[in-house]
């Protein structure tokens, strides 16, 4: 069977996502990786309900190292960026930088992200900085298609899981409450 590493940004999209993967004959391995969540407590409850979801699933999650301080490093001088704007596209990268990392250290062939679930992020921004680190090994998922992101909200329903109200970051978070 097919393995695939599942960068995973949050437990609400990681359901359908896992689904999807696996009705296509993959072997899923769920990756949290989020330096760019802030602050800690906010990535706390973000790892929990991932953990929570991996769990129910029955279904290995690895779990990166949280530096925040070296997300903030990356995005220096990006903090007026608009949302999906260049500061994105660098928080993106970061993460697909990591997960294609450890993919290539677990000798796993493929590697994708729940990060194309959300309306609100750009699956051909995400699918291009995927290919651009590995043509032959990132799968461009399109999680939102077949109400992929209606799925995973139902189940988080469902299972009572914690739901977030903005991206991850202190900029996304102060644009949520305004």
């Amino acid at each position: 069977m097919k393995r695939v590493l599942l960068h995973v940004c949050c437990g609400i999209c990681s359901a359908w996502s896992v689904e999807k993967l696996q009705n296509d004959g993959f072997q899923v391995i769920g990756f949290f990786y989020n330096p760019n969540i802030q602050p800690e407590e906010e990535y706390q409850k973000r790892l929990i309900a991932a953990q929570k979801v991996f769990e129910l699933l029955k279904i290995e999650l690895l779990v990166g190292e949280y530096l925040p301080g070296l997300w903030l490093e990356k995005v220096r001088g990006l903090e007026d960026e608009p949302e999906g704007g260049r500061r994105c596209f660098v928080c993106f990268r970061s993460r697909l930088e990591a997960a294609k990392r450890k993919a290539d250290e677990l000798a796993i062939d493929y590697f994708t992200s729940t990060l194309s679930i959300s309306p609100h992020k750009d699956f051909q921004v995400i699918s291009e900085i995927g290919f651009s680190l590995s043509p032959g090994g990132f799968l461009a998922y399109n999680f939102k298609k077949e109400n992929g992101f209606k799925k995973s909200n139902l189940f988080s329903q469902e299972h009572q899981l914690y739901r977030q109200n903005y991206c991850g970051c202190f900029y996304s978070r102060a644009r949520a409450k305004t």
